[in-house]
């Protein structure tokens, strides 16, 4: 099993690589799309790396990855063009997805 990454940056691209974790950098929709598809249907990726920003604009991919699908486990990463988080947002998203408060 292995990680891999979709990202609209070089830059995060490239630091993931060098921990040995493969990926593509997508600017367009449409692109980003295929690499989710292409990514969720392959059997060797456990997990999927995506950045926030491109995260967003598939929604509609990326929330019934995360709920129902077994594999992989989607991640979505900040990069270093990201507003932030707000201070709780492990807190939260744990909540959410196993329904404990911390």
């Amino acid at each position: 099993m292995k990680y891999f990454v979709i990202t609209d940056s070089t830059d995060t691209q490239v630091g993931l690589r060098l921990a040995g974790i493969e990926g593509v950098v997508v600017r367009e929709e449409p692109l980003v799309r295929a690499a989710i598809q292409t990514a969720a249907a392959d059997p060797d990726i456990a997990v999927l790396l995506i950045t926030e920003k491109l995260a967003a604009l598939c929604q509609d991919l990326i929330a019934p990855l995360k709920l129902t699908a077994q594999r992989p486990l989607v991640v979505e990463i900040p990069d270093r063009h990201s507003a932030g988080r707000a201070p709780d947002s492990i807190t939260r998203y744990i909540r959410e997805a196993i329904g404990v408060k911390l």
